[in-house]
């Protein structure tokens, strides 16, 4: 899927990733969780010399601490309990290409150092060998975190923050990308509209109007999970209003559970196992985040929207509470 969009914000966001793609340089993505990072990561790969080459992303935050080591950088066999043969890391099987770190602002203290090492010596050693390997691979990082905040707390190497941050490139938000919304609606419900085997031609105006006034607090990955939902209920032509107003009307009909999940991607579990603990605590912090969005800013208000306590707030947001 190629990066979608009419607005002024995201005709800029190509312009700049055309003029970025060429270099080497490490890039940080910014931007709110469903703004389309990890698009942005692959548009780089795919314009750049490395297009032939290997991308492969890595979800930081959904790998437990005690594996991400292993996992970035490989081992040997017998290095730890589990460990029946040697095995490359995603470094080497990024080799020639483009490692994608997202959520990297999740990645513990006691690993930065490491990669830290790894991206200015261009160096890596396998967990339980003393042999280093050379690397050339390109970094792109991803966060939904501000860094600079993490920094400030001590959450987050400086030195680490500046050398994944040479070029910064930041994601717009769905309800800043004027006129956005109709295109990408239309795009996801041919696309549902095919998984599904429907033939729905297109929406009832007032369901567009709908989707238009919305505030998109999951960004586009909401929104793609509002049309799947409302084609998979749709019986007729066009998505009507009535099809929409479980997502997006007063009386929702969706569960609590599955608003609070809207705009959160579900693990794929074709791909491997995933930690249940990373998960729950990668939603967590995206409630919040919307809570602290709400509240503009306010832990206190945040903390009576969630009904929760003032520092569970300021510990999933990374902040110190006073």
């Amino acid at each position: 899927m190629r990066i979608l969009g009419k607005s002024k914000q995201v005709d800029q966001l190509r312009k700049l990733i055309e003029r970025v793609a060429p270099s080497k340089s490490s890039v940080l993505i910014i931007g709110e969780s469903g703004t389309g990072k990890e698009l942005v990561a692959r548009e780089l790969h795919d314009q750049s010399d490395l297009k032939s080459k290997p991308f492969v992303p890595v979800n930081c935050g959904a790998i437990p601490e005690t594996l991400i080591e292993s996992e970035l950088f490989g081992h040997k066999r017998g290095s730890f309990t589990g460990a029946v043969a040697d095995k490359p890391g995603l470094f080497e099987a990024a080799s020639g290409g483009t490692l994608f770190l997202d959520e990297i602002g999740e990645i513990p203290l006691s690993m930065q150092v490491k990669l830290l090492r790894a991206l200015q010596e261009r160096i890596i050693r396998r967990v339980g060998s003393n042999e280093d390997i050379k690397i050339d691979v390109r970094i792109v990082a991803a966060t939904n975190r501000n860094l600079e905040t993490a920094v400030k707390q001590g959450t987050f190497r400086e030195d680490l923050y500046y050398r994944l941050n040479v070029i910064l490139l930041e994601t717009p938000p769905l309800r800043e990308r004027k006129g956005d919304v109709s295109l990408l609606a239309e795009f996801f419900l041919k696309k549902f509209c095919k998984k599904f085997s429907k033939d729905i031609q297109s929406f009832d105006p007032e369901a567009l109007a709908a989707l238009e006034k919305h505030s998109w607090p999951g960004n586009v990955r909401e929104l793609e999970n509002v049309i799947e939902r409302a084609v998979a209920l749709e019986g007729g032509k066009t998505i009507s209003l009535e099809s929409l107003a479980g997502v997006l009307g007063e009386g929702s009909s969706m569960t609590r559970a599955e608003k609070a999940a809207a705009g959160v991607e579900f693990p794929d579990f074709s791909k491997g196992p995933v930690s249940l603990e990373a998960f729950l605590s990668r939603v967590e912090r995206e409630i919040i985040q919307r809570a602290l969005a709400q509240a503009k800013g306010s832990e206190d208000q945040a903390a009576r929207l969630l009904q929760t306590s003032k520092n569970r707030i300021a510990a999933s947001a990374g902040k110190t509470s006073r």
